[in-house]
C-alpha cells in the first residue's frame, strides 16, 4: 500500500519534504479483536508537526525507535478486514477511529472507568506506533471503532476523533456549569476553536465570546455561534471586561496556549470562573495569592474518551456541528503540511486516500464548510 513516511525530525522546520510517499506492506490481522480500515481520511494535525519537529521525541521516542513512521492519528475509513473476534462490525462499514490504543485491550482500571485518554500503556498511531493514517489501510482494534451515521462519510468527520474530539470535551466541562445569561470566551477560532463554538451553542445558552488574532478567521467563525467577536489588538481584556459588566467571563476556553495567551485568559476569567487550558506552548504563569484570592481554576483538556466521541457524532449526525475542511490527496501530505503550518489553512486539513464510496456521496449531508 502507499503511505507517506516521515524518517527523520526536522526541529528548525525549514525543510521543503518532510514525508516521503513509499509502498510499505498492509497491514495483517494478528489479533481476534484486530481491525483493518481501508483509510477514506485522515486529519493533518498541528500535533504532527510538533512530531516532525521532534517535541515529542523525549516523551515518545525517547530510544530513537519511532522512525521511520506514518504519522496521522485523526482517522475515519471503511473496514477493510475483521478478527476472528469482532461482532457487530463487517467489510464496508463506515466507521471513526479513536485515537488511544489501550495496553491492556481495555481492561485497565482507567478503561473500565472509561477514562480512554488515561488507558495504561496508551499509545497512539504516528505517535509512539509506526503506524498511522497517512496511508491507504491501517490496523486497529475493534473498541476503538464508533460507526458512522448514515447522513455522514468519513470524510466529513475524520478530524473529528481528535480535534474534534479535543474540543467536544472542553465544551461538554464549560457546559456543566455555565448558566444562561452568562458568559464563556472562546480564544483563537481556527482547527479546533470553529468545533468548541458550535459545540457550545448546541448545548448550552451561555454567551459566547470569540477572541481572536485574525479578523478573516473571527468573521469565519461568528455565525457559527458566537454572540461577540473580539480582535486581539492589545485591548481585548479591556473589551472582554466590557462585555461581561467588568467581571470577566464564567469561562475561558484558551485554544492558543501560547504567544501572551494564557496570561490573556487568565486575566479574562471571572473571580471563581474556569480556565480552560488546550492549547499549549508557554507557561501558566499566577501568583499563589492571586490564585487563593480570586478562586479561579485552571482546567487542563487532553482529547476525549471512546463515549464523547459517540457523543459528538450524533452532534454531526443533527447537523449541529460541521467541520470547515481543507481537502488534500495523501500524496499532497507535505503541501498540507506547509499549509498548515503557515497558517494557510482554514479550519482542518485533511488527506484523502480514496473517493467516497458511491453509495456515501447520496447519503452525505455535505456537513463540511469548504473552506474560502
Amino acid at each position: 500500500m502507499k503511505a507517506q513516511v516521515l524518517h527523520k525530525y526536522d526541529p528548525e522546520m525549514k525543510q521543503d519534504i518532510w514525508v516521503k510517499e513509499e509502498e510499505v506492506p498492509n497491514p495483517k490481522i494478528e489479533k481476534a479483536s484486530d481491525v483493518i480500515v481501508k483509510i477514506g481520511a485522515a486529519g493533518v494535525c498541528r500535533t504532527d508537526l510538533h512530531v516532525i519537529e521532534g517535541e515529542w521525541r523525549h516523551i515518545q521516542d525517547p530510544d530513537d525507535k519511532l522512525l521511520p513512521c506514518v504519522m496521522g492519528h485523526e482517522n475515519a475509513g471503511w473496514i477493510e478486514d475483521v478478527g476472528s473476534d469482532v461482532e457487530g462490525f463487517k467489510k464496508g462499514d463506515s466507521v471513526i477511529l479513536h485515537p488511544i490504543i489501550s495496553g491492556t485491550n481495555g481492561t485497565c482500571l482507567s478503561c473500565r472507568k472509561g477514562l480512554d485518554t488515561h488507558a495504561e500503556n496508551g499509545s497512539m498511531p504516528g505517535l509512539n506506533i509506526k503506524e498511522g493514517g497517512y496511508s491507504e489501510l491501517l490496523k486497529t482494534s475493534v473498541r476503538n471503532l464508533i460507526k458512522i451515521p448514515n447522513t455522514l462519510t468519513p470524510k466529513d468527520v475524520a478530524p473529528f476523533s481528535d480535534a474534534g474530539l479535543t474540543a467536544y470535551r472542553v465544551a461538554k466541562k464549560a457546559t456543566r456549569h455555565l448558566l444562561p445569561g452568562e458568559n464563556c470566551v472562546i480564544i483563537g477560532a481556527g482547527g479546533l476553536g470553529h468545533i468548541a463554538i458550535q459545540c457550545l451553542k448546541a448545548m448550552c445558552a451561555a454567551n459566547i465570546i470569540i477572541v481572536e488574532k485574525s479578523e478573516t478567521a473571527l468573521k469565519h467563525a461568528m455565525p457559527l455561534g458566537g454572540d461577540h467577536g473580539v480582535l486581539i489588538d492589545g485591548n481585548e481584556v479591556e473589551r472582554v471586561k466590557e462585555l461581561t459588566k467588568g467581571n470577566g467571563a464564567e469561562a475561558v476556553i484558551d485554544m492558543v496556549g501560547e504567544k501572551g495567551s494564557t496570561s490573556m485568559g487568565l486575566n479574562m476569567t471571572k473571580n471563581t470562573g474556569s480556565y480552560y487550558i488546550v492549547g499549549y506552548g508557554e507557561d501558566i504563569k499566577i501568583k499563589s495569592v492571586d490564585m487563593i484570592i480570586s478562586e479561579r481554576n485552571i482546567i487542563g483538556n487532553l482529547i476525549g474518551t471512546w463515549s464523547e466521541l459517540y457523543e459528538l457524532m450524533e452532534l454531526a449526525n443533527k447537523d449541529l456541528v460541521r467541520l470547515s475542511m481543507q481537502e488534500y490527496k495523501l500524496s499532497e501530505a507535505n503541501q498540507a503540511s506547509h499549509d498548515l503550518k503557515n497558517v494557510k489553512v482554514r479550519g482542518r486539513a485533511a488527506l484523502v486516500p480514496y473517493t467516497s464510496l458511491f453509495s456515501d456521496l447520496f447519503r452525505s449531508k455535505a456537513c463540511r464548510i469548504k473552506a474560502g
